[in-house]
């Protein structure tokens, strides 16, 4: 059963973006965190159940980058809590959904990542997420 997790969004200027979320939200962001193996640096939001991820780019070369140079700012993924990565990834390319990278990786705020790309799945990147115990 998957559980949405948070949304995650490219921004630019990750200072001016928590400036906007937190006049927006009434509340800052409660956690910064650097993701080296992205190339992203990131802030999180509590919205009710849901969490809002904002992330910039640290290198030119990095996947926000080239996100935003194609479609500007904006949302970027919708994130799902699973209960086992490993099988979920495999059942997801067993249905013929093109799974991102062979195994799930470290990812932010204590979570391990994998992704279902957009073209096989209307268009929308998904992320899968689970807790490292």
């Amino acid at each position: 059963m998957l559980k949405l997790e948070h949304l995650g969004f490219a921004v630019s200027n990750l200072e001016e973006a928590n400036e906007l979320y937190t006049r927006l939200l009434g509340s800052g962001p409660y956690k910064h965190e650097s993701v080296p193996a992205e190339k992203v640096t990131t802030s999180f939001f509590k919205v009710g159940q849901v969490k809002l991820e904002l992330l910039e780019a640290t290198t030119e070369d990095s996947a926000i980058a080239g996100f935003i140079q194609k479609r500007g700012e904006g949302l970027h993924h919708v994130a799902f809590e699973v209960q086992d990565i490993f099988q979920e990834s495999a059942r997801l390319r067993k249905q013929g959904f093109e799974i991102l990278y062979p195994e799930p990786r470290q990812g932010a705020d204590n979570k391990l990542v994998n992704f279902v790309h957009p073209k096989s799945a209307g268009g929308v990147l998904i992320e899968l997420c689970q807790e490292i115990q």
